[in-house]
């Protein structure tokens, strides 16, 4: 497995992958073929940087917050995945700080990778590639980048050097100027910086060439000190004289040069964003008069309530004085993008003639008649081959047009939900439903088109924290999540339409946990969790939620499991103390069963086995797997996985007696997703070094109809599944 101290080549894969035989070891067998691809749900996350190559019609990347870096084909129309060969130990590096291309040499591109400058995350990692991302070779930093914190859409902060290929800059958050010159395989600090982090997490906010100069913003400026600072020969910097100051101009945010006019446009908030921002303004420095002119299209605040920053900027590289603008957090009036003809003298704003069609991804609209132009607005970006393709990004997807009028979403191949929620159904027209970060509960009707219906409505959750089915009854569905209008739901048609709770407990709207329905769905059962973590005893409902009553006696904040044949039987896991308790009266009262069960795992699932009673299966990360067949009242160690972080059943393998069990665990010393068939006395290893998605430890199911088909959650690459080939 690629651990985060190796280094050397790497090579990327297609979507078709025939495995070898695992490493030797107990409990290993042969690999099948798998093939893995996309559940389509298109997008779903924060697109924060869009770099099209200079000099290559028809080429770009884009970078996310949490879901790696993409390429784009112009002649397929969509992206592909560039990082997905990055592992479990590796998860911290699915975020990308930021991305250099080498305008020389066309093939080279650079990633500069780090979700987290946290204590507890791994340091980052550049990666540098000469065959445009199908490989790749890395460089282990000794410091942290945070591609998923505040200021993760300013940029970019990783360059090459105008005079010198060789040489590479990054900006780092916490540790000022990193320098490379032997093309990123090695990095030094750069001492001569003028200025040193205070601590905010900010630091090098963007780095951009004007010629043969090297600008940098600096995101740690009170407003009145330099923010901006360059170099003409890479090593004595100053800060660039006549700059603006003030709250409006606190933090650079991104920055265009135009080289025809020899013109630097800046874009400015107070605020690093893309939440906080409620003032900013743009900037214009003639670059040979050393003139700094103010072009803010809109100043924030001047209508009431419409506070907000300036994000993206993008020049035409063909027409000088063409510029476009984003606005960012403007959530009264919408963001929008502002363009200019004549060098930011007259601005139009380019929302109010847009015509938005999101009918390839319906979710877009979060249950309104029409979908927002968008928010969130920092990464922006100009086909240098075609002044009419124009794209951004927004919270949710990446937006493009090519006549700077009709928009469409730009987003085929990206894929960034955080996916914690998975139920594959024994029967009905959708073979999977899905309950995200975010975007709530999605109904996939088909695999490979985001879902007719868009997000799950009546009530529209924001991130689906519940999705549970009754075993019997598979028609019934309910779901719980964070939600403006109600936090819980019910299906009577298998997820394709629903209704709210006539009433909920008054803990819902504030801690909404998971939920679970009995077998023949005439009891659920509602555990509550605070985001904070704090923990509630869970409710019970026996009329369709009509009336709610509280159960002391279910452990605080634990996970309601019920069983899959016995309809007065359920369960709940108390991690903190290690006692399995259950319910034999659908869920008013419970008492413990098996105790001494591993306690304080950061990480655990029960799940039931379907079609049989009080066949329970404990997995847990530090503590591996437990299997009990009375009901939770003996469990025994399955001795054939080191750790287990989620398990999941799907339909028995051809002549077997007992349903295919997926998981993502550890075999031997390799971490991968794995499969038996043979109630977990064997393993074979489903996925390939070169799909692996960083973190998948949220939640896997099979599918109860088609043997081999599982279904993955990831943190960033939303919902992968794999069929034998």
């Amino acid at each position: 497995m690629f651990g985060p101290s190796r280094r050397g080549v790497l090579v990327g894969g297609a979507a078709v992958a025939a495995l070898s035989a695992l490493p030797a070891g107990p409990a290993q067998a042969v690999a099948p073929s798998y093939r893995w691809r996309n559940v389509v749900v298109g997008g779903t996350g924060f697109v924060t940087g869009v770099l099209f190559h200079p000099s290559v019609r028809g080429l770009a990347y884009a970078r996310t917050d949490i879901g790696g870096a993409y390429r784009w084909d112009e002649r397929q129309g969509r992206w592909s995945a560039l990082t997905d060969f990055l592992g479990w130990d590796d998860w911290n590096l699915l975020g990308v700080e930021s991305i250099a291309v080498d305008p020389v040499h066309p093939d080279r591109v650079y990633l500069a990778l780090g979700t987290y400058a946290q204590e507890w995350a791994s340091n980052g990692a550049v990666l540098r590639s000469d065959d445009r991302g199908v490989s790749w070779r890395r460089a282990d930093l000794g410091v942290k980048l945070g591609a998923n914190e505040d200021g993760r859409g300013t940029g970019e902060r990783l360059l090459v050097d105008p005079r010198d290929s060789d040489v590479l800059w990054l900006g780092t958050r916490h540790d000022g100027l990193l320098k490379s010159v032997d093309r990123g395989a090695s990095w030094e600090a750069v001492g001569q910086f003028p200025v040193a982090p205070s601590g905010s997490g900010q630091g090098v906010t963007l780095l951009v060439a004007v010629g043969r100069v090297l600008y940098a913003g600096w995101g740690e400026s009170d407003g009145s000190a330099a923010n901006l600072y360059r170099t003409g020969d890479g090593v004595a910097w100053e800060a660039v004289p006549g700059q603006p100051s003030g709250v409006a101009a606190k933090v650079p945010i991104r920055a265009a040069y135009d080289r025809h006019a020899r013109q630097l446009y800046v874009t400015y908030a107070d605020a690093p964003g893309p939440n906080g921002q409620a003032d900013g303004s743009v900037h214009r420095l003639d670059v040979g008069s050393g003139r700094w002119t103010d072009v803010t299209p809109v100043v924030p605040g001047a209508s009431a309530g419409d506070t907000f920053g300036y994000g993206g900027v993008a020049v035409d590289a063909r027409r000088p004085g063409t510029v476009v603008v984003s606005t960012n957090n403007r959530w009264a009036a919408v963001d929008t993008l502002y363009r200019s003809t004549d060098a930011g003298r007259r601005w139009t704003s380019l929302k109010d003639s847009a015509v938005l069609d999101v009918s390839e991804t319906p979710y877009l609209t979060w249950g309104a008649e029409q979908a927002k132009f968008g928010w969130w607005i920092q990464a922006l970006a100009l086909d240098p081959f075609d002044a009419r393709h124009l794209v951004y990004g927004t919270g949710a997807t990446l937006f493009g047009t090519r006549d700077l009028r009709h928009w469409a979403p730009q987003i085929r191949g990206v894929e960034e939900a955080s996916v914690v929620q998975l139920l594959s159904p024994p029967s009905g027209q959708a073979h999977l439903l899905s309950g995200s970060r975010d975007i709530g509960v999605l109904y996939h009707d088909r695999l490979g088109a985001s879902p007719a219906r868009g997000m799950a409505s009546n009530p529209v959750f924001g991130s689906a924290t519940g999705l549970a089915q009754a075993a019997r009854r598979p028609a019934y569905v309910v779901r719980t999540g964070w939600g403006d209008h109600g936090n819980g739901a019910y299906s009577e048609d298998g997820g394709r339409t629903w209704a709210p709770f006539p009433t909920q407990p008054a803990l819902a709207p504030d801690a909404p946990g998971p939920i679970a329905a009995n077998a023949d769905g005439s009891a659920l059962l509602w555990s509550f969790v605070h985001w904070d973590g704090t923990k509630y005893a869970g409710y019970r409902s026996g009329d369709n939620g009509l009336t709610w009553d509280e159960v002391p006696s279910f452990p605080k904040g634990a996970v309601p499991v019920a069983d899959p044949v016995r309809a007065d039987v359920l369960y709940a896991y108390d991690t903190d103390a290690g006692v399995l308790y259950a319910s034999t009266d659908s869920g008013r009262s419970f008492v413990a069963r098996a105790g001494q069960l591993p306690s304080g795992d950061s990480q655990f699932k029960v799940v039931a086995a379907p079609g049989r009673a009080g066949d329970l299966w404990v997995s847990t990360k530090e503590n591996g797997l437990y299997r009990s067949i009375d009901g939770g009242v003996t469990f025994a160690e399955v001795g054939s996985c080191r750790a287990s972080y989620t398990l999941g059943f799907g339909k028995a393998a051809p002549g077997a007696r007992y349903p295919a069990i997926y998981h993502v665990g550890t075999v031997g010393d390799v971490t991968g997703v794995y499969r038996s068939d043979d109630a977990a006395k064997s393993w074979v290893r489903i996925n390939d070094e070169q799909h692996q998605w960083g973190w998948t430890g949220e939640t896997v199911t099979g599918d109860p109809r088609i043997y081999g088909r599982v279904y993955l959650a990831t943190n960033g690459r939303g919902i992968q599944y794999g069929e034998l080939i």
